[in-house]
């Protein structure tokens, strides 16, 4: 009885374990040139912390109250005088859309200001004032189907779209 015990209690604990190890974070930079590149980040990532992310406004197409509706996120860091002074981030859940990669990618650390970002995306989502600069948050709205229990389809576009210019930015102080 105390082995059939044993045999049960060592398979729970292999199983538990494999499941938290089955994730595997592929978060990682992306170099496009010498002060030109990006880093394509999971929302569960270590990487989210070190980078001074946390603040993100993403929406994880998983949760059953969202029905399968999400936000990937673009996150620009901006000195004080509004230029940019880290590599953007897109915070991605699932494939990357090449045409955002493709777009922050092209913006170069130490010369395009927060007005050239606006050129491509519109006004932030979110703001996050930083003592050194401030952080702009753009939402993408995303969708997947195969999360969505309703079945009920999407009312926002197949794969993802940027918020609206119109709506209101939040701005948070740290």
């Amino acid at each position: 009885m105390q082995m059939r015990f044993l045999c049960a209690f060592a398979l729970l604990t292999i199983a538990a374990s494999a499941a938290g190890n089955s994730f595997r974070d592929d978060s990682h930079y992306v170099a496009r040139g010498p002060r030109t590149g990006y880093y394509i980040v999971r929302p569960t990532s270590v990487l989210i912390k070190q980078l001074g992310l946390q603040a993100a406004p993403f929406r994880d197409t998983a949760d059953p109250f969202n029905h399968g509706r999400g936000a990937d996120v673009l996150a620009f860091r901006f000195n004080s005088a509004g230029v940019l002074s880290a590599p953007p981030a897109y915070i991605v859940q699932g494939l990357p859309n090449d045409f955002y990669m493709r777009r922050i990618g092209s913006f170069i650390r130490g010369r395009t200001t927060l007005r050239d970002v606006e050129a491509f995306f519109g006004r932030p989502k979110q703001i996050e004032k930083l003592p050194d600069g401030f952080i702009a948050y753009y939402a993408i709205e995303v969708y997947n189907p195969f999360e969505d229990p309703s079945g009920r389809g999407s009312s926002f576009g197949s794969r993802s779209s940027i918020s609206k210019p119109g709506t209101p930015e939040r701005v948070r102080h740290v």
